[in-house]
């Protein structure tokens, strides 16, 4: 008996990685190379569309961008470039997070959590590859969104999947996996962005695909070598279990969950303006001159988007030992707590790029401190809702719907992206102090009424 305890001993240390199951390696690197491709593409999309593409010159060579066109003025009336990229950028990442609850709901319901994410995988490469094309600009981003759809919440509710009903390490886990999205996101714009600006556009689009097309090597590796534990979806096939009617206890769980994800549509809708008007902020008003003991030069405009996944990675460490001692000391917030604070953090950054535009009064000379202060501080907002939530639906859904609820919690992104692009429309149009006033004014509303939702639904989705 005990030389077989031994055996299973060791069996169990191979398996595992820092503590955890060795599944979690290779899904965060999975999803660290998908990241990648996604920022990477993502820190040149609106640049690349008021710098090159939408000029008279090119667009007319966009398959379907004239019919995309005509359907926006007939909304909100005629569009110069910079207003209709913002609108294209916002329908994109918006609809990159309304598919997920579709793929969810094919993962859960037909084909399982696996083939679903080498359906995904697959189609993202394709798609990123395809933006090297001009003329199928458009049709590389419905690629992307369909592949996103099928990939994203499978990846995440995977993480669940490792660990026990009540295994403390979750949290933790979806902690790591959150620095691996990071960290991909972190090196994309350093590569595509520098290729996408310096070499040539379609040279950063094709380094997003080679990294998507690398994660979906690792994935297949995962599987081929059994690291993963079967899908819920296989798993209770093979044990022929009644897939009905949720119990009650189910159904307000769902119910507790959709209530709060519906403010989390406007601090996506605040925080996403990362890539669109702080971008353009970072482009037309910083001096990005920096005079450093062990650097002199320009910061070129895409590496400010790498400055939000570099303080993930830094942070995190820190925050989760804060979370460690006040809950030694019973003081930890609760998981919806955390929610609201991280609204708050959005609005803190916001009233901080109001600073600079105040002080900039309109001139193009704002110091990139000013950015570097406001990345610190939505950067610690980020982290205490963006991972808090997952791990939240993961705990709290129904394992036999575990990926379409965290589909719909990846949802919220899509109204929220959607509201994100119409709110930076007004960038071209508003005082810039008033523009992020009025962004800060909508993460402090999304972070009042998270805060509402703590005492009703806190014991349901304990």
């Amino acid at each position: 008996m005990a030389y077989s305890q031994t055996q299973t001993l060791r069996r169990r240390a191979t398996r595992d990685f820092l503590g955890h199951p060795r599944g979690l390696a290779f899904l965060f690197s999975t999803e660290m190379w998908e990241r990648f491709s996604y920022y990477g593409m993502r820190s040149l999309l609106v640049l690349y569309m008021v710098r090159y593409l939408l000029l008279a010159e090119n667009a007319d060579n966009v398959i379907g961008l004239a019919g995309l066109r005509s359907v926006l003025e007939g909304m909100f009336g005629p569009l110069a470039a910079q207003p209709f990229s913002s609108h294209i950028y916002g329908l994109y990442t918006g609809l990159v997070y309304a598919t997920p609850f579709f793929g969810g709901l094919l993962a859960d319901r037909v084909l399982g959590q696996h083939k679903t994410i080498v359906i995904g995988a697959s189609l993202m490469a394709l798609g990123h590859f395809m933006m090297a094309f001009e003329p199928l600009f458009l049709l590389a981003l419905l690629a992307l969104i369909l592949g996103n759809g099928c990939f994203k919440p499978n990846m995440s509710a995977q993480v669940g999947t490792l660990y026990q009903h009540g295994d403390p390490r979750r949290d933790r886990a979806y902690s790591i996996f959150y620095v691996g999205i990071n960290l991909g996101a972190f090196l994309a714009p350093l590569v595509c962005g520098t290729l996408g600006q310096e070499v040539g556009w379609h040279y950063g689009f094709g380094a997003a695909g080679i990294g998507m097309t690398i994660g979906l090597l690792i994935y297949l590796y995962a599987l081929s070598s059994r690291a993963l534990p079967p899908d819920e979806y296989q798993r209770s096939k093979a044990a022929g279990e009644y897939r009905g009617p949720l119990d009650r206890i189910e159904r307000r769980a769902v119910i507790a969950l959709l209530l709060l994800f519906l403010p989390n549509t406007l601090f996506w809708a605040t925080y996403e303006q990362q890539g669109n008007t702080i971008a353009l902020w970072a482009d037309d008003y910083t001096d990005r001159t920096v005079n450093l003991i062990f650097w002199h030069g320009e910061i070129p405009t895409t590496w400010f988007q790498a400055f939000n996944p570099f303080m993930i990675f830094a942070f995190t460490p820190f925050v989760v030992a804060l979370w460690a001692r006040q809950a030694k000391r019973g003081t930890e917030p609760s998981s919806i707590n955390k929610m609201a604070l991280g609204c708050f953090g959005v609005t803190l950054a916001n009233i901080i790029m109001a600073g600079a535009a105040w002080q900039a009064g309109g001139a193009p000379d704002a110091s990139w401190l000013w950015l570097f202060a406001y990345f610190v501080v939505i950067t610690i907002g980020e982290l205490y809702l963006s991972p808090v939530g997952l791990s939240l639906v993961s705990k709290a859904a129904p394992a036999r719907m575990v990926s379409m609820m965290m589909g719909v919690w990846l949802g919220t992104s899509f109204i929220g992206n959607f509201i994100g692009g119409w709110l930076g429309s007004f960038w071209s149009g508003m005082d810039k102090m008033s523009f992020f006033l009025m962004i800060a004014a909508v993460a402090a509303l999304a972070g009042v009424v998270i805060a509402a939702f703590n005492r009703p639904l806190g014991k349901i989705l304990r």
